[in-house]
């Protein structure tokens, strides 16, 4: 593949100083507040009904049964949101921005009804389904509004105003949902999205461009997304298996499907992925398994840490929720603090620096599990908040900076699809790991323990390559630069 550096614009160039460095008050501004209300909706979206549903799916279980489908309610939403996440820059080539998001989100609003209107696990299931093809479908096109209507001195406080949206659910949504369900019923934390959905759509519908494109009828690859979805399923559902020796089959079938897709997505006319994309030998592509090796990492504490601090240390739900939720609030103040760093060689410099945090991070996760110390844990907790807070906005920033401008929607609506396809081959593959180390209900305490150490030192292995894949990038992008100056 070809590097991406004849495409990367002279703003690359490592300066002392950036005088066009934006400020948080333009975010605010009559000018830029709409349109940071509603991409922050867009992300509220996710953020919120991933919470509220998983708060409230047991409650609904007790009233409609079907114990068995309730782990298939998160599962099939990250297959139709990855999958739909996919096609979002075809969708938005072809019917343009507005209308696209305007139609995800009647999509995810029909779901939503529908799973508050069941009667039946089945048919909550349908719901999820159709919300995550929406919601896949909103926070791509999302991503990829972010370098159209902002400048990019406002791109890292565009993220740092998301990652707080992320913050606020993590401690608001399961109190919310919890609050709802108690008082109300369970449906009305599912029909506490219409009200968001419908000032998203308002706000969609005034403010987004109306670009239809002049081209030819809409080409969805099929064979391309089936093999994606089969993939994702497969991987999602061997956490599930009762064995690891299915989990191992079912995790090997989706590397092939992935592969496959890759390797028909860079022979076909009309591409999903971005030139380059996963590429070794360039900034893009180096930067996409960033993007998806982070949160593969990190889906192990997501997994599992919780559930460590119940059974290990014995804390009851709201603390051990608590600890959970540190990792979101340090993501959203480090993004906060460091999205006014104005020259250009420490902007890179965090890019690298965020994976060598989760490194340490993962790696104090494991020592707490693996010795007991709730310190280290809560230590780990902090780093890999900042880890992502500090290396997510100003990344995304360079991966659209350079992409060539006709593929910037393809590259922008990849991001969000690649976290979620991280954190879903993560938690399949952490389930394999704690599964093959023993991992089962009633295991002495000692025993437990050994298991979950085991998964947790994994997922520090799997921390190291995004540090060595992102400190490559960002070397990629200094020679890119240097070699810029001098032709000029």
């Amino acid at each position: 593949m070809p590097k991406a550096t004849s495409a990367e614009p002279s703003a690359l160039i490592d300066t002392p100083h950036n005088p066009t460095s934006g400020r948080w008050a333009e975010l605010l501004a009559p000018r830029y507040l709409v349109t940071t209300v509603m991409l922050c909706i867009g992300v509220a979206l996710y953020a919120f009904n991933g919470f509220l549903v998983t708060t409230a799916l047991p409650t609904a279980v007790v009233e409609l049964g079907g114990e068995a489908l309730l782990s298939w309610s998160l599962t099939l939403f990250l297959a139709a949101s990855i999958v739909a996440g996919a096609s979002a820059a075809l969708l938005k080539a072809r019917f343009g921005a507005r209308l696209s998001l305007i139609g995800a989100a009647l999509v995810f609003l029909a779901g939503t009804m529908l799973a508050a209107a069941a009667t039946s696990m089945e048919t909550i299931l349908v719901g999820r389904v159709l919300q995550g093809l929406g919601e896949g479908v909103v926070a791509a096109i999302c991503y990829a509004l972010i370098p159209e209507m902002f400048p990019s001195r406002l791109v890292p406080k565009v993220f740092g105003a998301e990652a707080s949206v992320w913050a606020i659910a993590a401690f608001g949504g399961p109190v919310l949902a919890g609050y709802l369900t108690e008082m109300i019923s369970w449906r009305a934390a599912f029909l506490i999205n219409i009200p968001i959905i419908a000032v998203f759509m308002v706000l969609a519908f005034t403010i987004v461009p109306r670009t239809v494109s002049t081209g030819g009828g809409l080409a969805l690859p099929g064979l391309r997304l089936a093999l994606l979805c089969c993939g994702f399923v497969a991987v999602l559902f061997a956490g599930l298996a009762p064995s690891v020796l299915i989990s191992a089959v079912l995790v090997a079938f989706c590397a092939v499907m992935l592969v496959v897709f890759i390797r028909l997505d860079r022979r076909a006319a009309s591409r999903i992925l971005p030139t380059g994309a996963f590429s070794l030998g360039s900034t893009l592509g180096l930067g996409l398994w960033v993007i998806l090796l982070m949160p593969l990492a990190q889906s192990t504490s997501g997994v599992y840490l919780v559930y460590s601090l119940q059974h290990l240390w014995g804390f009851g739900p709201t603390h051990a929720g608590a600890l959970g939720a540190l990792m979101a609030i340090f993501w959203s103040l480090s993004a906060i603090a460091i999205a006014n760093l104005k020259s250009q060689s420490l902007q890179r410099r965090a890019i690298w620096l965020g994976p060598l945090l989760q490194v340490l991070g993962m790696a104090c996760l494991f020592s707490a599990i693996a010795s007991g110390t709730i310190t280290l844990l809560v230590i780990g907790q902090v780093l890999i908040g900042c880890a992502f807070g500090l290396t997510w906005g100003y990344l995304s920033q360079l991966l659209m900076d350079v992409t060539p401008a006709d593929e910037r929607d393809k590259t922008s609506a990849l991001l969000p699809t690649l976290q979620s396809a991280g954190y879903a081959l993560g938690a399949g593959l952490a389930g394999l790991a704690a599964n093959g180390a023993g991992l089962a209900a009633g295991l002495p305490v000692d025993a437990l323990r050994l298991a979950l150490a085991v998964a947790f030192f994994i997922a520090v292995l799997w921390s190291a390559p995004a540090f060595l894949a992102a400190r490559r990038a960002v070397a990629l992008v200094h020679s890119a630069a240097i070699d810029r100056t001098r032709a000029e």
